[in-house]
């Protein structure tokens, strides 16, 4: 594991994605959602920036936070276990933090958690005392049992994990952990959860001092546009000047109601706001009941408020 290099001077930004896996897809649909847009190489291991000068990189998930540390890439998409198991691992032999998570992406969540024997009855991290315990994130495990003052085994495996106890390699296994599935079928179950995982943007410690810190600014607003619309709606509708107050204590999560200009040749004045939580067919008819009229749910693609 190299230390973090000082990267020479760059004008285009650089991003690493997993070429292939459960992120790649993901990841590349937010970064196309921010308006950036690329000409894949033949090998398809490089994506050259059209739209804007940001480029990917394809790559295995696990040598991103290292592309990082040593200033191949300036930005990278990969999953907070990766990410925090390498950090730690970087600790743990002297080296300096060379990578930190800048945003939660909303996608790739899982857990890492202890299991054990379904036949256990778990009575608390105690029962871990002595025993081997099989992972593929030992730095976060090491670091997790010391933390809780148990004396216990890691075994390292790079796979098949949930096999381990059936092979007699260990008694309990900390694995990743999204339906359980996995789990039930090799007669495990989850009993202590040690790190809640997403995908995240992963970026240096330190913020290069030339073109790519602005990309990098640009980038950041876009997803931030991006997170803050994903669950709100411009909500339309008109109403009675009587029924407008009425109607605004049924909207506790939107904005204040803002009045526009025009009307329908009534009474009825127009209103719009922004909401910020659900607009169920209940909640709609609620409003409907309480005076207003021509009900109108529009979806919000972008913002930069």
């Amino acid at each position: 594991m190299s230390a973090s290099t000082t990267a020479p001077a760059r004008d285009r930004l650089r991003i690493a994605i997993q070429k292939s896996g459960r992120l790649a897809d993901p990841a590349r649909s937010l970064l196309a959602a921010c308006g950036l847009s690329w000409r894949q190489s033949r090998d398809k291991l490089f994506c050259f920036g059209e739209s804007l000068p940001v480029d990917l990189l394809l790559v295995r998930d696990d040598d991103i936070p290292g592309l990082i540390a040593d200033g191949v890439c300036d930005l990278g998409v990969v999953g907070l276990n990766e990410l925090d198991e390498q950090a730690k691992a970087r600790r743990q032999i002297g080296l300096p933090d060379a990578y930190q998570p800048l945003r939660g992406l909303g996608f790739g969540q899982c857990r890492l958690m202890i299991a054990v024997p379904e036949e256990w009855e778990w009575q608390g991290v105690a029962q871990l005392v002595g025993k081997r315990i099989a992972t593929s994130y030992p730095a976060i495990l090491g670091a997790w049992l010391q933390e809780q003052g148990v004396d216990a085994q890691v075994v390292e495996l790079s796979g098949s994990v949930e096999i381990a106890p059936k092979l007699g390699t260990a008694e309990v296994i900390c694995d990743l952990v999204s339906s359980g599935a996995t789990l039930a079928a090799n007669q495990l179950k989850p009993v202590e959860v040690l790190l809640e995982s997403e995908a995240v943007l992963a970026g240096p410690v330190h913020e290069p001092d030339d073109a790519r810190a602005g990309l990098m600014a640009m980038l950041l607003r876009r997803l931030d546009g991006l997170s803050r619309v994903q669950d709100q709606k411009l909500l339309m509708f008109s109403a009675q000047e009587d029924c407008i107050d009425a109607l605004a204590r049924l909207l506790p999560d939107a904005d204040p109601l803002l009045r526009l200009p025009g009307g329908n040749g009534g009474t009825a004045i127009r209103l719009q706001t922004m909401c910020n939580g659900a607009l169920s067919w209940q909640r709609l008819e609620e409003l409907e009941r309480a005076g207003a009229q021509g009900l109108m749910v529009l979806a919000v693609e972008k913002s930069l408020a």
